[in-house]
């Protein structure tokens, strides 16, 4: 884990960018999602999720990379990867852990899952930071909150936000049915145009 108060971002073109397999979601709706996660809740108790704030400057107006789904707004401003599902959701790379997985070697499970290269000589050396935020699902519901309500003793689910600092070079595989977004600090405060959600959003605050 690193410590360091310093997060540098590098410009996008220090960066190789390829695709992969497609990375299927396991559920259809957002009522599929919280279904299942009752019955996870059932089996395991409290879920854990971890996710990664991964930044970068971007010089570039727009830019498409050989194919690949990578899209990129405004020019000389710290951006933020997202990972785009369909053509309106947003969010960030991470997932659930294990039942009893370290929360850093997960994150880095969750971030090779979803930005790696099935070679294991282009995985990149992910540095994880911080963590800069904690949300709690009370219920079975899509809101989140950056706090426990004191009259819920019994939350679904805990999810904790880590810096991920990445070095000046690496080489990224985005699954064919993605697309990774690099977002201005200042649009996470608008959801009509990227719906990341309040989760997100809290990032640049």
């Amino acid at each position: 884990m690193v410590t360091s108060q310093v997060v540098n971002t590098y410009p996008l073109s220090s960066y190789t960018f390829g695709t992969k397999e497609p990375k299927m979601e396991k559920d259809t709706s957002v009522a599929d999602r919280l279904a299942r996660m009752k019955v996870n809740y059932m089996k395991e108790g409290m879920r854990t999720s971890v996710d990664g704030i991964l930044l970068k400057n971007v010089f570039t107006k727009f830019c498409i990379r050989r194919g690949i789904n990578l899209q990129v707004q405004e020019h000389n401003h710290p951006h933020i990867l997202l990972l785009q599902i369909g053509n309106t959701f947003c969010k960030l790379p991470g997932g659930r852990l294990k039942p009893g997985e370290n929360e850093i070697e997960g994150l880095k499970r969750k971030l090779s899952s979803k930005l790696a290269a099935n070679s294991p000589s282009l995985q990149p050396e992910w540095q994880i930071g911080e963590c800069v935020a904690t949300w709690w699902r009370p219920n079975f519901e899509t809101t989140m909150y950056p706090y426990c309500p004191p009259h819920i003793t019994k939350p679904k689910e805990c999810k904790k936000l880590f810096l991920v600092h990445l070095s000046d070079h690496e080489y990224f595989a985005v699954p064919k049915n993605l697309k990774l977004l690099a977002v201005p600090l200042f649009e996470l405060y608008d959801n009509v145009q990227v719906r990341q959600g309040s989760v997100v959003g809290i990032v640049a605050t």
